[in-house]
């Protein structure tokens, strides 16, 4: 059942993912190199963790679902630890397996926000389409259409508020918080990541999930 019949129940699963990316959310938040650009970029997470047990249970969605939006949020909170633009991926890399990304791949610039972007693309995709289809009632056809529009617009509206947020902000932390690293398409180049992103994952669901009432309104146009 959808709606208040649901609201007793969220899975414990979907509980644990709540109170550790809540954990993850405090820790980053431990002495970072640029604490107002932090606690701007926590500030999505605190609603989303302080809401997520209220919405889910007017709302449920699948672990699946809610394994996406955690994961993205995961990888967001580490990246608002260190502004993005300086998050220590070579330290990591070349401590686990010997190996420096930048060096191995020619990198002039830190690129975990650009995987942050695709990422945000790849998993916002299946819960904006499980929404679509079962909270919003659309059909699985325009669900998936919507899904992938979904993040080109999305993509499009946080760009522009980064802008406006950056113009009143001090020049060094403006840079900082959005980790341009001087090139002037950072946010064209975002935004076509989270596109290609949105891509890979509509490819996944019609390969791995597909849907039935999908395949029979394909066989009737």
């Amino acid at each position: 059942m959808h709606g208040r019949g649901a609201e007793a129940s969220v899975p414990l699963a979907q509980r644990w993912m709540v109170a550790l990316l809540a954990a993850v959310m405090l820790a980053t938040s431990y002495e970072p190199l640029y604490p107002r650009n932090t606690f701007l970029q926590h500030a999505p997470t605190a609603i989303l963790v302080l809401a997520a047990i209220p919405a889910l249970k007017r709302w449920p969605l699948s672990n699946g679902a809610v394994g996406c939006i955690f994961l993205f949020f995961l990888l967001h909170s580490i990246g608002a630890r260190y502004s993005y633009s300086f998050v220590p991926y070579d330290e990591w890399t070349a401590t686990i397996v010997g190996m420096n990304i930048t060096e191995s791949f020619g990198f002039v610039r830190n690129h975990y926000d650009r995987l942050v972007h695709f990422c945000f693309g790849l998993l916002a995709f299946r819960p904006v389409l499980e929404i679509a289809m079962r909270h919003c009632g659309l059909s699985p056809r325009l669900a998936l259409y919507i899904a992938p529009e979904f993040v080109f617009a999305f993509s499009a509206f946080y760009e522009v508020f980064e802008w406006f947020l950056a113009i009143s902000m001090n020049p060094a932390d403006a840079d900082a918080y959005n980790g341009q690293q001087g090139d002037l398409f950072d946010g064209q180049k975002d935004m076509a990541l989270a596109a290609l992103g949105s891509i890979v994952g509509y490819a996944a669901y019609r390969v791995r999930e597909p849907d039935k009432s999908w395949q029979a309104a394909e066989s009737r146009s």
